[in-house]
């Protein structure tokens, strides 16, 4: 078969014009959408889900589409924008709100949609806008039925239209047929995927001359060639009004392409089998599809080898929640194709893992992280000082600025900057808040202090107070363990990390373990790092592969060691941080020229900053002021101690 003639040289792959809205997607599985009590919040929209789905497999895509000026359009632009999808031509609404769809999944059958989208900011985008020169630098422009289907969109897409083609563009067309948009069913019933209507078909057929490939379900194509119930007779009502490669979906089948004369039956033509896994979800399918097609074609690939990305990159959508997010990434899509295949996509560990690790995240390749997350040693810090602990608070929101003055003073500490503080609501609660939102790295503990064996901060089930965090506060959880513990001790310490492990992959923050051995496990002179290298590959050994670790200082043999165990075992993590322990300033300075290896990306230190001038100023002998000019410029210190140690 003969490829698809996409222009070389250009700046972006593939633009994607269409709808772009916020998805709302039940947290409950197997209940009416009446009866759903909470929902997840995702980019949805087919275009938006498309241009998603390419960027994430590597290819330059860009959005055309509009949002309202609110917070669910902001929502949406910075999604696509993290994605690494081009978002310059995204029009900005006035007056009208972003789009928003509520979709439920019943069962393997049952996916109901609710289209919140009455006069919504999508289905306006301004014709007079789109811009040539954007255009030109376009290899593919793709553009989905919806946006064919009102007098506004269609002028959009009729002048997108004849600016790829007049710049030798392909043009796509996901036909993505929803009756609802159309105006053929009740406004509730966003569920139902097929209507025939002969006006529908006819309009379609008026555009299809301007595509160069078509892409639909046997749905879609009877919508778009007209005759009931006869696929073929579709197919070649549709060839008579266009010469474009058409890709028939068909499920668990696969897909069918046709290029040319269309043949007596759907199997003459060149097929590409579906993969055999059970269905979650089917929301979202259809997106995933088609950017692994268009990933493959793209990339210069036949259109078996396409069709078989497409393939799969469908049937690892269907076993997961939600369509966006749901996106395979081409380390997913490696693992797949190696012949790890499994039935239920979503229950194979390394597959999940891949999914939360080679997605495109926030870099930190350094972390200059203060810690004040401790609890008991700032009480004690107040009963030393004879303060009230009701001070505690304010000494911690005054570290936040301590920080924030550092990130506004010293240009080379911006994006490595971050916090651990606690939740406590008579502690740390304030600074936490304050600190989130700021682009600072936020951890968060979540372990009982001084708990061995482990326990949670004020829970019995961790996984609840999860829920509540936003995504951006990472776990963080120290464990005080060794090597030489008792087997009973080893297994309820385990199942705690265990528990931990399982509902951060649930509520998709990130993990920092901080291991510890306890007092007392380590002779004189030992610096414990055998120790924690046994104990973190005893973690591995268990399936947990949290995104940082936390260690004490080391010696430059044992950072060796961990840096390999971690580039076997998981070579996604971030990296490895180095704690503090109350150790003297120049001590600390003096055991970071140690850590040489790749694997340590800075140190997240507390004590060795702040105890001594907060107790000072506990006290009433330093001010606000004199307390952060004490604890910045022993910040500031361990900084240039540790940048000295990355120079040498």
């Amino acid at each position: 078969m003969r490829k698809l003639p996409f222009p070389a040289g250009r700046k972006f792959d593939i633009a994607c014009l269409g709808r772009l809205a916020v998805d709302l997607y039940a947290d409950q599985i197997g209940c009416s959408l009446e009866d759903a009590s909470s929902f997840s919040k995702y980019l949805g929209g087919s275009s938006a889900n498309i241009a998603f789905g390419t960027a994430r497999l590597g290819l330059a895509s860009a959005m055309i589409s509009r949002v309202g000026n609110e917070q669910n359009g902001r929502f949406l632009l910075n999604t696509l924008q993290n994605e690494g999808c081009d978002i310059s031509q995204v029009q900005i609404d006035p007056q009208r709100l972003t789009g928003m769809v509520l979709l439920g999944i019943k069962d393997q059958h049952t996916f109901p949609l609710l289209f919140a989208r009455e006069n919504c900011a999508d289905m306006a985008i301004d014709a007079e806008v789109i811009d040539e020169t954007f255009i030109s630098n376009c290899r593919s422009l793709l553009i989905t039925g919806t946006h064919l289907s009102t007098p506004t969109v269609l002028a959009a897409s009729r002048r997108a239209l004849e600016l790829a083609g007049k710049h030798g563009a392909i043009r796509v067309l996901d036909i993505d047929y929803r009756p609802v948009l159309w105006g053929l069913t009740s406004r509730g019933d966003g569920e139902t995927r097929y209507i025939e209507n002969e006006a529908v078909s006819r309009h379609l057929q008026e555009q299809l001359g301007q595509f160069e490939l078509i892409i639909g379900t046997e749905e879609e194509w009877a919508i778009a060639g007209g005759v009931e119930g006869d696929l073929m007779a579709c197919l070649r009502r549709a060839r008579e009004c266009t010469d474009a490669a058409f890709v028939v979906k068909r499920g668990a089948l696969g897909c069918s392409i046709i290029e040319g004369a269309v043949p007596a039956s759907i199997d003459d033509a060149i097929t590409v089998l579906g993969e055999r896994i059970e269905v979650l979800n089917v929301l979202g399918a259809g997106d995933a599809f088609a950017s692994g097609l268009l990933a493959g074609l793209l990339r210069d690939k036949d259109w078996q080898e396409s069709a078989a990305i497409a393939n799969a990159c469908g049937a690892i959508v269907v076993s997961r929640h939600g369509c966006a997010p749901a996106m395979p990434t081409p380390a997913e899509l490696e693992h797949w194709f190696s012949g790890n295949r499994h039935p239920r996509p979503d229950q194979d560990p390394q597959l999940a893992h891949l999914h939360r690790v080679s997605i495109k995240r926030k870099d930190w390749p350094e972390l200059l992280v203060l810690a004040y997350d401790h609890r008991s040693q700032f009480d004690a810090l107040a009963a030393e000082a004879g303060a009230e602990p009701a001070l505690l608070p304010r000494l911690k929101l005054l570290l936040n600025d301590v920080v924030a003055a550092i990130e506004k003073d010293e240009p080379e500490c911006r994006g490595k900057l971050g916090v651990l503080v606690d939740g406590r609501p008579a502690l740390g609660e304030k600074a936490l808040h304050a600190a989130t939102g700021r682009g600072w790295w936020v951890g968060r503990p979540v372990e009982e202090p001084g708990s061995r064996p482990l326990s949670f901060d004020g829970t019995h089930s961790i996984a609840t107070q999860l829920r509540h965090w936003p995504l951006e506060q990472v776990v963080k959880c120290l464990v005080f363990i060794h090597p030489d513990d008792s087997n009973t001790l080893r297994a309820e310490q385990m199942e705690r990390i265990q528990e931990l492990w399982e509902a951060t992959r649930e509520s998709r923050h990130e993990l920092l373990l901080e291991v510890i051995p306890p007092a007392g496990s380590l002779s004189a002179g030992d610096d414990g790092g055998e120790a924690v290298v046994t104990t973190i590959r005893q973690f591995y050994d268990a399936g947990i592969k949290p995104e940082w670790w936390k260690v004490g200082t080391m010696s430059a043999a044992h950072w060796e060691k961990l840096d390999t165990l971690v580039r076997e075992r998981d070579p996604y993590c971030r990296g490895a941080v180095i704690l503090g322990l109350a150790q003297p300033l120049d001590q600390l300075v003096a055991a970071f020229s140690e850590a040489r290896s790749s694997i340590v990306k800075g140190f997240m230190v507390g004590r060795s900053v702040w105890a001594e001038p907060g107790l000072a100023w506990l006290r009433g002998e330093l001010d606000d002021a004199g307390f952060q000019q004490q604890a910045a410029t022993n910040f500031l210190s361990l900084i240039h101690g540790w940048q000295s140690r990355t120079l040498s």
